[in-house]
């Protein structure tokens, strides 16, 4: 008797062991397979790269007027919503160039944690700006790098951004400059007869630089582009400058699987019925979002795909400071984040 009191009492034992087992497998499988929960109704996503994106701080760097104050930030925590930091006040004031503007500035972080900034100097300087900071605070003696000196018919070097190629270990810059003479088929006096292309230089220490080369040739007057790596392809955000004889002032895309190129011939506009300008890339919960400035409308908008070929408007969606003009999205750590708010004017 008591025999088979103690097989009953194992036999439950195993039992309940069983179904502790298969619940667990059932939720791992769940999770394995659609790395979300519904709360509410509502799902929040559960994959690895959400819960990084949950210890990064999106912020903002960015211009206003005509860049005479220079470098502001902004932050947001879900990208759609940006704050100014130091109370709207310049965090870096320009120092190079005979106008001494800081346009457009664009920053990323390099392989060594060091902060880089380039920057449009002036509407018709051949160089443009660059600072190095480890904490967006302090910044580097301001240094001029003459980038298109060496062409006597350069009228300017507009909007420069840098990106890193970890495949070379050297970052790659890049701007908008008008050549008097060159690429005559699309040649107007529109805009003041600006002819934009793309051009390029690398430089592994921001010391040395090689010798500056076109890097897209689409076809048409372009400027502000901005390069992300998707994948095995590197994809290349720019503006159609195109005013006559049908006005484009669009953002479109062309894709290559190199960082200097060839390029692919641009895509149709993904930017509605209205001027954009100044795109900025980055993905945010699997969405590619593109930012872009607005302005003749005075005003920031953006666009977003999972997939960059569709793609959705929610400039209703966003906002940014007042007056924030052509900038630069990147990411960073919160204890960074933390670190440059403590520092600054609440």
């Amino acid at each position: 008797m008591k025999l088979l009191t103690s097989n009953r009492s194992n036999y439950a034992r195993l039992i309940l062991c069983c179904f502790f087992i298969l619940k667990l497998n059932a939720k791992s499988e769940i999770s394995n397979t659609s790395n979300s929960l519904i709360v509410n109704n509502n799902p929040l996503n559960l994959k690895s790269d959400s819960l990084k994106e949950q210890d990064s701080i999106y912020l903002f760097s960015y211009f206003k007027g005509n860049g005479e104050d220079g470098l502001h930030l902004a932050y947001s925590k879900d990208g759609y919503t940006f704050k100014a930091l130091n109370n709207d006040q310049s965090l870096l004031t320009p120092e190079i160039g005979p106008n001494k503007l800081m346009r457009d500035p664009c920053i990323i972080q390099g392989p060594d944690k060091t902060y880089h900034m380039v920057w449009t100097t002036g509407w018709t300087d051949k160089g443009i700006g660059y600072a190095q900071s480890k904490d967006l605070i302090n910044w580097s003696k301001q240094q001029y790098i003459p980038v298109m000196e060496h062409e006597a018919e350069a009228r300017n070097c507009w909007a420069p951004e840098v990106t890193y190629d970890a495949k070379s270990k050297q970052f790659i810059i890049y701007w908008a400059t008008t050549i008097t003479g060159k690429f005559p088929e699309t040649q107007t006096d529109a805009d003041k007869g600006y002819n934009h292309r793309m051009y390029f230089t690398t430089t592994t220490d921001f010391k040395n630089f090689s010798k500056t080369k076109l890097l897209y040739e689409p076809g048409f007057n372009v400027i502000d582009a901005t390069i992300k790596k998707e994948g095995n392809q590197y994809i290349m955000f720019l503006k159609d400058e195109t005013k006559t004889p049908k006005a484009e002032k669009n953002i479109r895309i062309a894709t290559s699987k190199s960082l200097i190129g060839p390029y692919s011939k641009a895509s149709s506009p993904i930017t509605g019925n209205y001027w954009a300008e100044g795109p900025s890339a980055i993905k945010v919960n699997g969405n590619w979002i593109i930012y872009f400035d607005k302005y003749t409308n005075h005003e920031y908008g953006a666009v977003q795909s999972k997939n960059l070929k569709d793609w959705e408007d929610i400039s209703e969606h966003i906002s940014f400071p007042e007056g924030t003009r052509h900038g630069t999205i990147f990411k960073v750590s919160k204890a960074t984040f933390n670190q440059l708010q403590s520092s600054l004017t609440p």
